[in-house]
């Protein structure tokens, strides 16, 4: 499926920013989510720019090429949805805000932290698409699993990591990301959620 003209203009911006940033240290430096610079610069805009760079190639990769494949089926949903094409774009913005939040209030002091990626608005993104078609199959290392199935390992290990801590991944954000994710759209038409339910009893694997 080809994703929606908004899913097309956030991997492009993404890809670009996180390009230049890759190339420019000082970009990198202004736009990455660092507790400090919050706390006595005001510069707020962090808590968002964090969500258009990555660490490197293959960050970028995975969650873009995530967002290729669910966030055009997402987009089309919340057009449907809602009526109007600005509710996909802020969606995805306010979800890059809301899912680095809880990492950013623990660390709020800690001159030491740093966070960035856009893996928390790409959680919030497949989440939402679990709810909508929980047996779909996610390609998981070549094997096809069931989206529900895939949705527990991954909420079960994000916790599990986040507690264990030490691999520089934000497990935090995957967690808070995929939480608004499917409060969103419950909040947006809250027949999502007696849609799930009926699909969750009726397994079909496609």
């Amino acid at each position: 499926m080809i994703p929606a003209p908004v899913t097309w203009l956030l991997i492009g911006i993404t890809c670009v920013v996180s390009w230049l940033a890759f190339n420019n240290p000082k970009l990198a430096e202004r736009l990455i989510l660092w507790p400090p610079a919050i706390e006595r610069n005001r510069q707020y805009d962090r808590l968002l720019t964090c969500g258009f760079i990555h660490a490197d190639f293959s960050h970028l990769l995975f969650n873009m090429v995530t967002l290729f494949f669910f966030g055009g089926q997402i987009e089309d949903v919340m057009n449907t949805l809602s009526g109007s094409r600005l509710t996909y774009p802020a969606f995805y913005l306010a979800a890059l805000v809301v899912s680095i939040l809880p990492s950013y209030f623990k660390n709020q002091k800690n001159a030491r932290y740093y966070s960035l990626g856009a893996s928390g608005a790409v959680s919030a993104i497949l989440f939402a698409f679990i709810l909508l078609a929980p047996w779909s199959l996610i390609i998981v290392m070549v094997i096809p699993v069931p989206a529900i199935l895939y949705a527990l390992f991954y909420v079960g290990y994000s916790i599990w990591m986040d507690r264990q801590g030490g691999d520089n991944i934000n497990h935090s954000a995957h967690l808070a990301g995929a939480a608004f994710g499917v409060i969103f759209m419950v909040a947006m038409n809250p027949r999502v959620l007696q849609h799930f339910w009926q699909a969750l009893l009726q397994p079909r694997f496609f």
